[in-house]
């Protein structure tokens, strides 16, 4: 049986992707840590669904490729009827079409298969917390992608009326920097950050970083 950790939560996990060794081998992993059961799997998207909507789990990893309903359909699809169950992509694709449509359409992180066990483990605990997850090449990809649009980028936060810190501030949010990371780089309080980050969603009428990227990086390609 189980052991629970003390003073932690249990986090109820679900599983979705097509392949059956990846499912146990997840499965594995993630039944051996203490506040963490994986109450269902599924092999497609729309079982996905239907798990998520039987089990409510805390999480999914998901999936991109799959049959009957492809991983972004599902988390559309999740996300419309169970917007509180928090979704965490897990997959072997990097196309920046996969990332920005993975965001926009709710999940709340990107991250890659050959990620290592204990930082997948951090990752989920991460995004259960309600905190954004990249990983570095996913944030790499997207900072690549504002790179080639840059004149683009200027343009759209001109028109938003960014100030010069918030500008700044907004560059290493697009570069997956977390609050206390972006205060490090810009020698600032974490909570200077906060406020900065709070302004930014404010003005681009979004609620949290995935949105906030997400608009950024498809304002001139909706």
């Amino acid at each position: 049986m189980k052991m629970k950790i003390t003073d932690s939560r249990l986090y109820r996990l679900m599983i979705a992707d097509d392949q059956f060794l990846t499912r146990e081998g997840l499965k594995t992993i993630l039944d051996s840590e203490e506040d963490m059961d994986v109450v269902g799997m599924a092999k497609n998207g729309m079982e996905a669904y239907e798990l998520a909507a039987a089990l409510l789990p805390d999480l999914i990893l998901m999936d991109i490729q799959m049959p009957v309903m492809d991983g972004i359909a599902s988390i559309k699809s999740i996300k419309r009827d169970f917007p509180h169950i928090v979704i965490l992509i897990l997959t072997t694709f990097v196309d920046d079409s996969y990332i920005v449509e993975g965001l926009s359409s709710g999940a709340s992180g990107y991250i890659l298969k050959d990620m290592d066990g204990d930082r997948l483990i951090s990752a989920i605990r991460d995004a259960a917390a309600g905190q954004f997850v990249l990983q570095g090449v996913i944030a790499e990809k997207l900072a690549a992608r504002l790179a080639r649009k840059e004149h683009e980028y200027e343009g759209s936060m001109g028109e938003m009326r960014l100030t010069d810190r918030e500008d700044e501030v907004s560059r290493l949010v697009m570069k997956g920097l977390s609050n206390k990371e972006i205060a490090e780089d810009l020698q600032i309080s974490e909570g200077t950050v906060r406020n900065y980050v709070s302004t930014i969603y404010s003005k681009l009428e979004v609620n949290n970083r995935a949105e906030a990227i997400v608009r950024l990086l498809r304002k001139q390609h909706p």
